[in-house]
C-alpha cells in the first residue's frame, strides 16, 4: 500500500531553511540578497538541462518529474500479514490440492505472488518457478536503475555546473581588476555556483536517488519472500515448516511483533 512520505518534502525544505538562516544570522535580513544572483542560477540550471539533454533521449526525460514523484511516496510491506498469506495457501493446498489455490488468486492483489501461485497451480517446476520469478525482479531493478539514473547524473552535472560558473566568475574577475565596480558581480558569480550546486546535488537529486534505490531494495526483498513461499507451497512443505522458513526473513523486533500478532490470532481462534 503506499502512502506519502512527508520525510522528503520534510528534510529537503529543513535543509534550505537551515542554509537560510545560517546567512541570516550572519548577514541579517538585508544580507539575504548577496545570495540571490540571477546569472549564477542560470548557468546551473541552464548548464545542468543541457547536460541532461545530451546524456538522455527526450522519453526518458519526460520521466523525471514522475521519477521525482516518487521519492514522496512510500510502501508498507506487511512481512507477517505476507507469511500468513502463504501459510493458508499452504494450508489449503495440502488439504485440497494445488488446484483449488485457481480460487484463491482473485483475492490476492499483489500481481507478484499471483504470478507465482498461478506458476505453482500449473504444476511447474520448483527451480522453473524460481528462474522466472527471478529473471522479473531482474527486469525490476534493471527498470529502476535507469530511471533512478536521472537523478544520479542531475547530482553529478549540478555541482560540475557550479565549478563551471565558478571559473567563469574568476575569468570575468581576473580580466577586469583595474574596474573595481566589476570584482563583487564576478566573484558571486564565482561563488554562488558552486553553492547553487552543491545544494541541488547534495540536498535534492542524490538523496532522492538514495532513497529510491533503499525502496527498490525493501521491494526485491519481499519479492525473495514471495518466491520462498511460492516454492513452498508448490513443493507441499508443511504449513508450520514453511512459517519457520519465511521468519528467517524478518529482523529481531519484526520476530516479537509476529509472535505477538500470532497469539492474539490464536486467542481469537479459541474466542
Amino acid at each position: 500500500m503506499k502512502k506519502i512520505d512527508v520525510l522528503t518534502p520534510i528534510g529537503v525544505v529543513a535543509g534550505f531553511l537551515f542554509v537560510a538562516f545560517a546567512i541570516i544570522t550572519n548577514a541579517g535580513l538585508p544580507g539575504f540578497g548577496s545570495f540571490v544572483d540571477l546569472p549564477s542560477i542560470f548557468i546551473v540550471i541552464g548548464g545542468l538541462m543541457a547536460a541532461m539533454l545530451v546524456s538522455f533521449s527526450l522519453k526518458e526525460l519526460k520521466g523525471l518529474g514522475k521519477v521525482m514523484r516518487e521519492s514522496f511516496r512510500d510502501e508498507d510491506y506487511d512481512i507477517h500479514g505476507l507469511i500468513r498469506t502463504f501459510i493458508m495457501l499452504s494450508e489449503k493446498a495440502r488439504r485440497e490440492g494445488l488446484l483449488a489455490l485457481e480460487a484463491e488468486v482473485e483475492e490476492i492483489e499483489d500481481p507478484f505472488i499471483r504470478k507465482g501461485v498461478l506458476l505453482a497451480v500449473d504444476g511447474i517446476e520448483p527451480d522453473m518457478i524460481t528462474d522466472i520469478m527471478n529473471a522479473e525482479i531482474i527486469a525490476l531493478e534493471e527498470r529502476h536503475r535507469k530511471s533512478r539514473s536521472l537523478l544520479d547524473k542531475a547530482g553529478e552535472y549540478a555541482p560540475a555546473w557550479g565549478m563551471i560558473g565558478t571559473l567563469i566568475g574568476l575569468v570575468l574577475m581576473l580580466k577586469n581588476l583595474n574596474d573595481p565596480s566589476s570584482l563583487g558581480p564576478n566573484m558571486a558569480i564565482a561563488l554562488l555556483t558552486t553553492l547553487y550546486g552543491s545544494l541541488l546535488a547534495n540536498l535534492v537529486f542524490i538523496p532522492m536517488a538514495s532513497k529510491l534505490a533503499m525502496r527498490t531494495e525493501k521491494e526485491v526483498f519481499m519479492k525473495q519472500i514471495v518466491i520462498e513461499g511460492v516454492v513452498g507451497v508448490q513443493s507441499g512443505q508443511n504449513p508450520r515448516i514453511l512459517e519457520e522458513k519465511l521468519k528467517v526473513f524478518l529482523s529481531h523486533d519484526e520476530l516479537l511483533k509476529h509472535a505477538v500478532k500470532e497469539q492474539e490470532g490464536a486467542s481469537l481462534d479459541e474466542a
